[in-house]
């Protein structure tokens, strides 16, 4: 049975992320808790970067080189039970680059469906009067549904499978949210291979106000997300490395419905090679629960 005051369970985590890769679950971490419930989000991750570096400074890009790639989600839950649920990642790439190939500066675009992800979080709960606490272990696959004929492929052409656990602490004003994850990225078409990722991220919010009449209210969030990912490569030429990033989260609800934005910042990028470096980033998102 739904309960009647709902608002601890309307927090949207999505992560963001790279365009491939997402550890926070659909479509929200925490909603909905009742059985048979659904709900499903939209959201969209916009990225820009034509600053060149290697390891973790940065160099001289002469030839102008650049990546823009915005990423549209859609994406899914459904509940059995409280402790198990499924979750379905969609994401439609729109991208473009220059890069340089064999001496020459060429202009790469693509367009399309890129690599779908399926997830079963396995939770436990634990209630108190005023609080309430979880931790889940999540079993993810990622499916080689993206092309790989675009010149700016939207996927590498590998199955990858990935683990993550997470916990959650939830109280009147305050919200927490630890997740740690692993992805075993198998070997693509084309000799294509993105390297295994270990990541972590970390959202904290404050509820600083909350309409219990129309379960309506804000959340103030800081999201941070690390990444360690081994040399790998793609059509381009070597991927990887360290990354953090930190940013602000905004997450309004009323009812099933939550709007999420979220802008973050990368505070320190070191790359394997010479790599386009990391960018900051733009998510917005809607998501409803039923």
């Amino acid at each position: 049975m739904r309960p009647a005051i709902r608002w601890p369970l309307m927090i949207t985590l999505s992560a963001l992320i790279a365009p491939l890769i997402s550890a926070h679950q659909p479509v929200m971490d925490m909603a909905p808790r009742w059985e048979h419930g659904y709900g499903f989000q939209v959201r969209i991750e916009s990225a820009y970067s034509k600053k060149l570096q290697k390891g973790s400074s940065e160099t001289e890009n002469p030839f102008n080189l650049h990546r823009r790639v915005t990423t549209t989600w859609l994406e899914g839950i459904y509940t059995f039970k409280r402790e198990l649920r499924f979750t379905l990642k969609i994401p439609y790439h729109r991208q473009d680059r220059t890069a340089l190939i064999d001496g020459a500066r060429l202009r790469l675009k693509g367009r399309g469906l890129g690599d779908i992800i399926i997830g079963v979080p396995i939770k436990s709960y634990r209630n108190f009067e005023s609080s309430t606490r979880n931790i889940a272990f999540t079993p993810s696959l990622r499916l080689p549904t993206g092309s790989t004929a675009d010149d700016f492929p939207g996927g590498d052409g590998s199955v990858d499978l990935g683990l993550s656990f997470s916990a959650s602490f939830e109280e009147a004003k305050l919200y927490q949210y630890y997740d740690l994850f692993f992805w075993w990225n198998g070997e693509g078409d084309d000799e294509m291979q993105q390297g295994n990722q270990i990541g972590f991220d970390a959202n904290i919010g404050w509820h600083p106000w909350h309409n219990n009449l129309q379960n309506q209210g804000v959340f103030l969030m800081m999201d941070l997300t690390a990444r360690y990912e081994k040399k790998g490569r793609d059509r381009f030429g070597i991927t990887g490395g360290k990354s953090l990033s930190l940013g602000p989260v905004l997450v309004y609800y009323k009812e099933g419905t939550m709007i999420r934005i979220e802008y973050k910042y990368p505070v320190f990028d070191d790359a394997n090679d010479i790599q386009l470096a990391q960018s900051p980033q733009l998510n917005l998102g809607i998501g409803f629960v039923f």
